[in-house]
């Protein structure tokens, strides 16, 4: 994928390691092994500096290297030699004083391993220095996130026009996975979340045997992933029965706590100042206590990334970080609502990438109330 700018990325990476007090970083966490190479492969690690760009990795992979990522230096492990100790091996080559390591993502047993080889190079724990530069996506980058929103936007077309009240959680579930299959996607961005009535009231909610003939409220939080490895999350709750007066009030609060929020998105506003404007629209309606979570995230080769929408947040949004705005209120035994879009930050507001309709009339399923 050339068009992918993979050593641009590289050299960004590099020129930021001058700040810092390393002379090179392994890294070892695998989604920004794909971000830095275009590398897919598992169990491998990268080596990057001024002085070496090595890929470390195994013979299983020795041929998806070549045509990946062609232009980087590979060392192949043999099955005799332990990842750490090929990484350790090329570090000894290269002499380095100095070795950043990612604090997060690199074990304890692997860099007990590790120090006890390179006792000539001083092991520096770093944190962000890859996450920093991923948070903001280049052109390349939002076009993959728009194709997985577009292949989950038209799965949960299928979904919705299909729907019975004979179905339970889990056929929608394995339904809707394959329909973003079918549209295209390598797979699903996370296990969808698929919920009736009172286990919408659950945030992370696993799929089961409920029936959509069970509540009038269905909630639905799914994602693609594109071939490019990029990810989508969206959610909307559907109302396929009698709608009460209580779920219109909810589904209404938290449709107008997103709006705040993300009218209030723009390059220079700090992530909790987000957060707070959807917060309080939740406060005020009396539902603070129901609404538990930060109200979103980045989202890129991982679904989950940096930066965080939340009250304790104190990152600043920039220009190109795609985030989820995703507000929710959640009453126990009863039912929930969350309401998710993924947002592009721009230099003077923000554009909603995910366009599945979210008025209220427009999540009544007709045919089923």
């Amino acid at each position: 994928m050339a068009d992918a700018g993979y050593a641009a990325r590289r050299n960004r990476l590099i020129r930021s390691l001058k700040s810092s007090e390393v002379e090179c970083l392994l890294v070892t966490r695998e989604s920004s092994i794909r971000y830095l190479t275009g590398f897919t492969g598992d169990s491998s690690w990268l080596l990057i500096g001024p002085t070496a760009t090595v890929l470390i990795s195994d013979s299983r992979y020795q041929t998806q290297i070549r045509e990946e990522c062609p232009e980087l230096e590979a060392c192949i492990r043999t099955a005799r030699k332990s990842l750490t100790d090929t990484a350790a091996g090329v570090v000894c080559r290269v002499h380095l004083r100095h070795l950043g390591f990612e604090s997060d993502y690199l074990t304890v047993a692997q860099h007990s391993a590790l120090a006890g080889k390179l006792t000539s190079t001083n092991l520096v724990p770093t944190n962000g220095l890859v996450e920093v530069l991923r948070a903001v996506k280049d052109k390349w980058e939002t076009a993959q996130i728009h194709e997985a929103i577009r292949q989950a936007e038209r799965a949960i077309a299928v979904i919705r026009a299909g729907l019975r009240p004979d179905q339970t959680e889990t056929q929608i579930r394995f339904l809707l996975e394959s329909s973003m299959r079918d549209f295209g996607a390598a797979g699903a961005a996370f296990e969808p979340i698929v919920a009736v009535g009172p286990t919408a009231a659950l945030p992370h909610a696993h799929a089961g045997r409920r029936r959509v003939s069970e509540s009038s409220v269905l909630l639905i939080d799914w994602g693609a992933v594109s071939a490019a490895g990029y990810r989508s999350d969206l959610t909307r709750v559907f109302f396929t029965g009698r709608v009460t007066k209580k779920m219109k009030s909810v589904y209404d609060t938290v449709l107008a706590a997103q709006r705040a929020a993300i009218h209030s998105i723009r390059a220079g506003v700090v992530c909790r100042d987000v957060d707070a404007a959807a917060r309080s629209v939740i406060e005020k309606a009396g539902y603070g206590r129901r609404f538990g979570h930060g109200l979103g995230h980045g989202i890129g080769l991982d679904i989950h990334e940096d930066v965080r929408l939340s009250p304790t947040s104190e990152e600043v949004l920039k220009p190109g970080m795609v985030v989820t705005v995703e507000p929710g209120i959640y009453l126990d035994d009863q039912f929930g609502v969350r309401v998710e879009d993924d947002v592009l930050v721009t230099r003077n507001g923000c554009e909603v990438l995910t366009s599945v309709p979210r008025e209220f009339d427009d999540v009544v399923i007709d045919f089923l109330a």
